[in-house]
């Protein structure tokens, strides 16, 4: 490259970056120090967790996995076909996958952050670094959840960063992978289970109340109780008519009426997730700093290692997860028979299907192939938090904000025409803002909060880099 071209800022892709900088310096990564490999599975995660986002974006979150809440129904219809044939793609290519690769690339960089932080000798300055830029985040998600968009992660991760992941970062590889998985696994018993083993109770309870009406029986106020509860279950799942059209109404109004309309949602999701999902942010975010550790994430193992990654994981994923929504979609989204056979296995599903994803892409970007959209993929994840947020504004301004009222309209199909104009603008915005600038915007923000100084922002030219 000439000495007078300005850096690009997207990697090559593949390139064996080192961890390098001057000595005793504490300050935001450098380019030349990035991860390829690690920015582009970022930017795939980040932009494949939009196939499933873009549900909540249009329907609300009652139509997130199962869109059976619409006002043109999905699975019958005129469009029947290609609105399963996208649904049963969504959920064996993308479901849960994306957002767990992301967790476990957010665990690694707890490491890549510290480890850096250590070996120019930071010292204790690195707790410090990291508490303030994990306070930040769960600001940024707060301000994000009740301004933006209530389906807000930020929150959480910061959260999670903050109380847990900090004692974990030394560990190593294989002890990091066992308490990962037995996290998981306590997660995936205690909610799925929990809820499964609820809905149960509360229909047996109902099953008995029934029966005494039918026997003419006076009912006590427990009863009345189970009629209520079992009722309150149904409709979460097969949310009424009237309070459907409720909801799209409130987010037809304007920017301050649907804000207004989604704030107790988000207060509630925010306690209630933060206190019973931190399970899952946090074994997929120790699950990430193994993978890290042991080279996985960040292209060290062989291509033929990856290879057999990614026919395994994907093998496993797909099958798990084709059986069990042929299950729902042929059972007609039964309540009872759809969790038993979509949601009891899902961590198998997304775990392996999150691995067989990155190993993937790993071995395309071993081989050298498609380098030049594997580069901009990478330039998507090294901006993820600007694009991240660029998403949700430009999603809820299609949807709900704006003047075109889609919310709740859409034929579900579309919605992924939309999904693949964002993925458009995401590729092009951060390639180009990436020649001219050393971080996104919102990244920018966040490492001068988190430094508490003002980093610098456009790029020089190498020469004049030089002589500077």
């Amino acid at each position: 490259m000439s000495t007078t071209t300005l850096d690009t800022g997207v990697l090559p892709a593949g390139a064996n970056e080192e961890l390098a900088g001057p000595p005793h310096a504490v300050a935001p990564v450098d380019r030349e120090e990035r991860i390829s490999s690690i920015d582009m599975l970022r930017g795939f995660s980040l932009m494949g967790i939009l196939v499933m986002n873009i549900c909540d974006f249009a329907y609300g979150y009652s139509n997130y996995t199962f869109p059976i809440n619409t006002v043109k129904p999905v699975f019958n219809g005129p469009h029947w076909k290609v609105n399963t044939i996208a649904w049963f793609l969504r959920w064996i290519l993308a479901e849960g996958k994306m957002r767990a690769l992301f967790s476990m690339l957010f665990g690694a960089g707890v490491i890549l952050l510290t480890e850096r932080g250590e070996k120019r000798g930071a010292g204790l300055k690195v707790a410090d670094i990291y508490t303030r830029r994990n306070m930040w985040l769960v600001l940024f998600g707060m301000l994000h959840g009740f301004l933006i968009w209530g389906g807000d992660i930020l929150f959480y991760y910061g959260t999670c960063a903050l109380l847990f992941l900090f004692p974990f970062r030394n560990l190593r590889a294989k002890r990091l992978m066992w308490i990962a998985g037995i996290v998981l696994a306590l997660n995936s018993a205690l909610l799925s289970g929990g809820q499964f083993g609820s809905a149960i109770s509360a229909k047996k309870a109902a099953d008995k109340v029934n029966a005494k009406l039918a026997k003419h029986q006076p009912l006590e106020e427990k009863d009345q109780d189970a009629l209520k509860k079992w009722k309150s279950v149904q409709e979460r799942w097969r949310v009424p008519t009237k309070k459907m059209y409720e909801d799209i109404a409130a987010n037809q109004k304007g920017y301050w009426a649907a804000q207004g309309h989604a704030a107790s949602d988000v207060l509630r999701g925010e306690l209630k997730g933060a206190y019973f999902g931190f399970g899952d942010w946090f074994g997929m975010m120790l699950l990430g700093m193994a993978l890290y550790r042991n080279g996985f994430l960040s292209g060290r193992l062989s291509r033929k290692t990856y290879a057999w990654c990614a026919v395994i994981g994907l093998g496993i994923s797909w099958s798990v997860v084709g059986v069990g929504t042929y299950v729902a979609w042929k059972g007609g989204f039964d309540f009872f028979q759809t969790n038993e056979w979509t949601l009891f296995p899902y961590d198998v599903g997304r775990v392996s299907g999150a691995l067989g994803n990155a190993a993937f892409l790993m071995v395309l970007l071993k081989s050298g192939v498609f380098k030049w959209a594997l580069q901009r993929i990478a330039a998507v994840g090294q901006m993820a938090l600007s694009n991240y947020l660029l998403t949700s504004i430009s999603m809820q301004f299609l949807f709900t904000w704006g003047p075109l009222h889609w919310y709740g309209y859409m034929e579900y199909y579309k919605i992924y025409y939309v999904v693949f104009c964002m993925w458009t603008v995401n590729l092009v915005f951060s390639s180009i803002w990436l020649r001219y600038f050393r971080f996104g915007p919102a990244e920018w923000v966040w490492r001068s909060l988190t430094y508490w100084k003002k980093q610098p922002m456009r790029l020089l030219p190498r020469k004049t880099a030089a002589l500077a």
